[in-house]
């Protein structure tokens, strides 16, 4: 009885593979088979990639119509190549190449043999390409910038390379896909989803209308806009204040974390990077060695933070009670904090300073102090040095912030195991000293002392800084609306930002008052080295500002960085009062200010180094 019950099953079984193999082999392949029959061609159609706007609704990118040339390579004949090849007006070498790049990727499925056609040069080819078998045109559209600026923060688009082919199915040779920036971070919104098209062709390889009924095509899902938090009006503005120098601007709306503007310099027009003279181009960015257009300072440049660094250690000296608003400390021309070991400062009389006027006049002794205190309220300097880095850390230095674009770098807060490394544990609060001023081992990005300025403004939190503000019929993420709090305490935010207020109004920033709004800032100055030839150089240092305005309702926080630019008050300061009346005003009235500046040109300090063995900095 139990051999013909498993009899039974077995048969069952067999029965059921018979029916599944039946339906896999004959049934669907009879409906699947076609998608590799010489007489069916696959065409793919694509929606129109979605537009970006600025937070005005401004139109910065959009699209305009061209063609690419298909080729199947199993259909070529050979003998129609010399003709071929005079209709394209490319050489017979260029042909040839193409067709064997073509063969490689598939003999049988189309692939791209030449991008970008015009609408004109379509018009020509097509009424004569008929003729040539293995040939046919595909619609699609490339980008058109309206404006040439934002080129770092709006990446560009690309043909699929073979890895990416490879390991994505969704793309094909020759299709486009968003290769830096926001066109490579919002990819699959921006791109939308390709339909497809099966044509059927007659024994003479001419088409003769859709296969089967269309009963396989597949319609493209459009694509989605998206709405900048950039101001394009600031952003052009911001450029043309950086006209002649290397550095970055950014400027964010302190409640949201909206980045305003984002300018590098120098930049690029970013339609260089469409249709066929993309790669030259994009060459002769690359091999820029000294300006390094292609390379996104603001987010991805590492230098030390200055002066702007004294305000972290004063909200952490009173965070840790070591320090309150009225603490003295006697600053005689500088700090001496070891033996034959001095930090100078800017005066070189004895006085006593208190927080407000050390921020005002940016003491380097009262912030070698502060800092020494905090570092040694602990039983060890590891310890301290410890505690001190996790306060710098929650105001997002030493990490990345999480923007909404692919390009960043971490910068640097060092800690105890990193001095214990080069010290071997023989290391004290003086040893590290440098850090109480922005100095030494401290890097930060420009971005990074923009949402600085930020939390300030915001007395201790913050919105991850972002690029994006709507995506169509979407939503975005929520780290973009979730505060993160810093770990001072607010009270002690109050007597920081008057400090920052008389930086504009009595000290190192005075020139850079706006009439009708309360500015807060503090400058910055950073050493500059770089390496020549092997050899490490000191260069003219670098000129940074951080601020925020009205103080008492910020509604934009600065920073401005510019390199070999000299102290915070020549350069970054003026530039960072100007943008914050355009944005603030609509106009700037200060007319001499704005001359100074749009005038300033820094091109011969960039080029000293690799013009001349000796010369001189900091003039």
């Amino acid at each position: 009885m139990r051999d013909k019950i498993f009899q039974i099953v077995v048969l069952l079984i067999s029965g059921l593979l018979v029916v599944k193999l039946f339906d896999l082999q004959i049934i669907k392949s009879s409906s699947y088979d076609f998608l590799d029959r010489a007489s069916i061609q696959k065409v793919y159609e694509f929606p129109e990639r979605g537009y970006i706007y600025d937070r005005n609704d401004k139109l910065i990118v959009s699209n305009e119509p061209y063609y690419d040339l298909m080729i199947i390579p199993g259909d070529v004949d050979l003998n129609d190549s010399i003709e071929v090849s005079k209709l394209l007006n490319i050489p017979m070498q260029t042909f040839n190449t193409k067709l064997n790049q073509s063969r490689i990727f598939s003999n049988v499925k189309p692939s791209v043999f030449m991008s970008g056609i015009t609408k004109n040069e379509f018009a020509s080819i097509q009424e004569k390409l008929w003729k040539y078998g293995g040939f046919f045109t595909q619609k699609n559209s490339k980008r058109k910038y309206n404006y040439k600026t934002a080129s770092n923060i709006l990446g560009y688009t690309s043909e699929v390379n073979g890895y990416e082919v490879e390991s994505n199915p969704y793309y094909k040779s020759g299709e486009m896909i968003g290769r830096q920036g926001l066109e490579k971070t919002y990819e699959i919104k921006l791109r939308g989803k390709k339909g497809v098209k099966y044509l059927q062709k007659d024994k003479f390889n001419r088409i003769i209308g859709s296969y089967n009924n269309e009963t396989y095509d597949s319609s493209y899902v459009p694509a989605k806009n998206i709405k900048l938090t950039l101001d394009i009006d600031l952003q052009k503005y911001g450029d043309s204040l950086l006209k002649n120098k290397f550095g970055s601007i950014i400027a964010i709306e302190p409640k949201t974390g909206e980045i305003l503007s984002i300018v590098n310099s120098p930049g690029y027009d970013p339609s260089i990077l469409v249709g066929r003279d993309r790669s030259d181009n994009y060459r002769k960015l690359y091999l820029d060695s000294i300006g390094k257009p292609l390379f996104e300072r603001g987010l991805q440049g590492q230098y030390p933070p200055g002066s702007t660094f004294k305000i972290i250690n004063a909200l952490i000296g009173l965070q840790e009670n070591v320090i309150d608003e009225k603490t003295l400390f006697t600053c005689k021309g500088g700090h001496f904090y070891a033996k034959n070991s001095f930090m100078k400062c800017h005066t070189n009389e004895a006085v006593s300073t208190n927080l407000n006027k050390a921020i005002y006049t940016s003491c380097n002794t009262y912030f070698a102090k502060t800092y020494r205190k905090i570092i040694e309220n602990y039983e060890t300097s590891s310890i301290g040095l410890d505690k001190w880095k996790k306060y710098v850390n929650s105001f997002g230095f030493g990490d990345f912030l999480g923007y909404d674009h692919p390009t960043g770098r971490r910068g640097f807060i060092p800690d105890s195991d990193y001095y214990n490394r080069w010290y071997n544990k023989s290391w004290r609060a003086s040893t590290t000293i440098s850090n109480s001023i922005g100095q030494g081992e401290v890097l930060t990005t420009p971005v990074q002392l923009a949402n600085f300025a930020a939390i300030i403004a915001n007395k201790g939190w913050y919105i991850t800084p972002h690029f994006v503000k709507e995506i169509e019929n979407d939503s975005l993420d929520i780290s973009y609306k979730e505060k993160k709090e810093s770990l001072i305490a607010e009270e002690h935010f109050d007597p920081i930002i008057k400090g920052m207020v008389d930086v504009i109004e009595k000290g190192t920033a005075q020139n850079s008052k706006i009439k009708g709004i309360s500015f807060a800032g503090k400058t910055g100055t950073a050493e500059n080295f770089i390496k020549i030839r092997g050899q490490r150089k000191q260069l003219t240092d670098h000129s940074i500002f951080i601020g925020f305005a009205p103080a008492e309702n910020p509604k934009i926080a600065i920073c401005v960085f510019i390199e070999n630019g000299y102290w915070g008050t020549r350069w970054a300061a003026p530039i960072s009062s100007l943008i914050a009346e355009k944005y603030l005003k609509g106009e700037v009235k200060r007319k001499w200010l704005e001359k100074y500046v749009l005038d300033g040109d820094l091109t011969k300090e960039y080029l000293k180094p690799y013009k001349f063995d000796n010369f001189k900095i900091n003039e």
